[in-house]
Formats: structure tokens, sequence, C-alpha cells
């Protein structure tokens, strides 16, 4: 078993690193963070520096690490303009692929996914929002909320009912479409004062009589929640990676405060067990992510590893910026630091939350204990 990535993959680290570094400057970071717009100029030199590719899933995966490292606000803003396209290269028509899929993969369109409600967010079968059949396709109204690239996005990936739940198995009869944004009926709302991740755009949208054509249903009618799932398997390795960049660049942070301080007081016991703690945990969330990407990457992904290393690399995000803090001191507010602090959060909310990841994990080891009944 090898633990190390190939060459041309160590190789896109390194370059992905160093464009974050050059590109992601202090002005710039603190620009979209007060401002809350959308960095799209940075968008179209990620696309011509070639980072965003899907020949190589591993390249796009430590550029999500290495740009969250330098600011993740930032970094996921530009990756994420091709979020979902997985969705319409696994079950996307011919068609559908090359009219929405192929130029966001060229940096002409930016995509998204719509699926949490207000009413709706971990719990996807409880989505309300209605997608029915009329003579002319399909009437979308509903209800969207916290979606990202909301209000920049030329197409979301849309999850609605199109057939009532039954109590046994409520998450039959959800359809996903594509809908595009400047349809008539297409409302969305940019969402600010958010706690962190502000270079985000982030959406509120509400549809109303959306004529939806025939030809922009993905997959088979009912079978939505299916593929939502499939994507979600996929999506959450690079949420982990994400976690993990930000923890690796709060530990950068520290370690740059450190280095200005005298050495009796990096030799200080709590603080060198503060920087042994901080790096194991790290280290671990890496090679978890890592492992669950090679099974998803491999075509053979598993859902409990996938839960495993979104949930904890969050975990570890989270817990690397509250041990960071209390070295720091009053001293880390108002500076990056505080900024990563923040930023942190939402890993463990979006794209299942951890009490989420949590439930799948234990149902899939419940289920292997069936198995071998």
């Amino acid at each position: 078993m090898s633990f190390e990535l190939p060459q041309e993959v160590e190789e896109t680290r390194k370059r992905a690193r160093n464009f974050a570094l050059r590109e992601f400057t202090k002005e710039l970071i603190e620009h979209f963070d007060e401002t809350e717009e959308y960095p799209n100029e940075i968008r179209k030199k990620v696309f011509d520096a070639g980072f965003i590719t899907i020949e190589n899933p591993w390249n796009m995966l430590v550029t999500m690490e290495e740009f969250c490292r330098v600011d993740p606000g930032i970094g996921l803003s530009t990756l994420a303009s091709v979020f979902g396209s997985e969705i319409l290269l696994l079950y996307g028509t011919d068609e559908q692929k090359e009219k929405y899929l192929y130029p966001t993969l060229k940096g002409e369109k930016i995509s998204a996914v719509a699926v949490t409600e207000p009413g709706a967010g971990s719990d996807v079968a409880g989505i309300s929002s209605r997608i029915e059949k009329s003579e002319k396709g399909w009437i979308l109204n509903g209800h969207k909320m916290f979606i990202t690239n909301g209000t920049v996005a030329d197409h979301y990936y849309l999850l609605a009912r199109s057939a009532p739940p039954s109590k046994e198995k409520r998450h039959h009869g959800l359809t996903l479409a594509i809908v595009e944004r400047k349809w008539n009926g297409v409302n969305p709302v940019k969402l600010k004062g958010k706690l962190g991740m502000r270079a985000t755009d982030t959406a509120e949208i509400t549809f109303e009589n959306v004529l939806v054509p025939n030809e922009n249903i993905v997959g088979e009618e009912g079978k939505g929640f299916y593929i939502i799932m499939t994507f979600f398997n996929i999506s959450r390795v690079y949420v982990a990676a994400q976690s993990v960049g930000t923890a690796q660049g709060i530990l950068d942070l520290l370690l740059e405060y450190l280095a200005e301080k005298p050495a009796s007081f990096r030799e200080m016991e709590y603080v060198q067990f503060a920087l042994a703690e901080i790096s194991t945990l790290i280290e671990a969330a890496r090679n978890i992510t890592y492992k669950a990407a090679a099974k998803v990457f491999s075509f053979n992904p598993d859902p409990a590893l996938t839960s495993m290393a979104k949930y904890y690399a969050a975990e570890v995000a989270n817990q690397v910026a509250n041990i960071a803090f209390k070295i720091v001191g009053i001293e880390a507010s108002g500076s990056k630091l505080e900024k990563l602090y923040r930023d942190a959060k939402i890993t463990e909310i979006w794209e299942g939350t951890s009490e989420i990841e949590k439930l799948v994990i234990s149902r899939m080891i419940l289920k292997k204990i069936q198995e071998v009944k």
C-alpha cells in the first residue's frame, strides 16, 4: 500500500499553492470578506491556469486543499463554479452535457445544486418544492435556501417532489431537473452577513410557475433522491479536503505567530502539546480524506468512509481553530486567524451536518451486522 500521491498530483499541489499565495492577496481576501462580492475575475484565472478538470479528480482535490489553506472563501468560490457537474457526467444525456456540462467545464457557465429548503436541509426526503407535468413540460413551484452560487449560476441542478411521498419510502417521488436562472419565475436573492465564507455567493431562491422543458429532466422521473445521494458521496470528499486545507492554514498562521515569540514561549509545555495535537489531527484527517477519495475516484465509493472523512475533517478544522485561538489569545481577534476560525464552522454544516454523517456511518455499520446474520 502506497501513501504517496503520483508525481503529477504533487506537482499540481505545488502549482495550486503558488497560485493561491500569488493571487489570493491579503487585500483581496479582506475585500471579498468585507464586501461579500463573488471573485469572478479570480475564477477566470483559475480556469485559465487549468486547475479545474474532470480528467484527474485528484488534481481538483489537492487544489481544493491548497486553495483553502490560503483562503477558504476565495478558494471554494473559484472551484465550486462547477458545482454539481458530476451529476450530468454520470446521469446526463448527450444533449444535456453539450448544453450545460461542457460550457461549465470550460469556465463559460457557472452551475449550482439546489436541494436545501427552509424546512428541509439534512432531511432531503422532506423537501416540499413541487415539479408537476403539464402539456408543455413541467411546472416548478418552490423555495430553496442557502444555495451556493445562487445569484451567479447560469443553471441549477434542482431536486423537487414530482409525486406524494409514501410513509414507507419518503425518498421516492423526487425528480431532478436543470433549471436556468434567467427563466421567468426564478427569483434568487443574495444572502449577506454570513458568519464566514463570505466570498461564496449564497442565495435564497423562489420558483413561481417555472416552465421546465421535458429535456431538462435528469435521469429517471422519481429517482432524483438516488442521484443526489450519489453526488453527495463525491462532493463530501471535496468538503473534507476543504476542511483539511483550512486546518493546515490555521496551523501555518499559528507557526508564523510562534516564530515571532521568544523561545521560552514556544518551549512552554502546553504550547508544545497543542502543536503536537494539531499536527496529529490534521494528518489523520488528511489520511482518511485521501482514503475516502481513493474509493470514490476508483468508482467504488464507501458511503460510511466518505461520511467519516467529511465529519472527522470538519471536526478537526474547528478543533484546530479553537486550540490555535486559545494560544494566540486576544491577538487573534480581527486577524486572518479569526477569519479562518469563522470559515471553518460551515464545514460542520453543509453537504450534510456532522450529525447526519454520524447517522450514515452507524446505519452502514448496522447494515453489515444484518448481512452477517
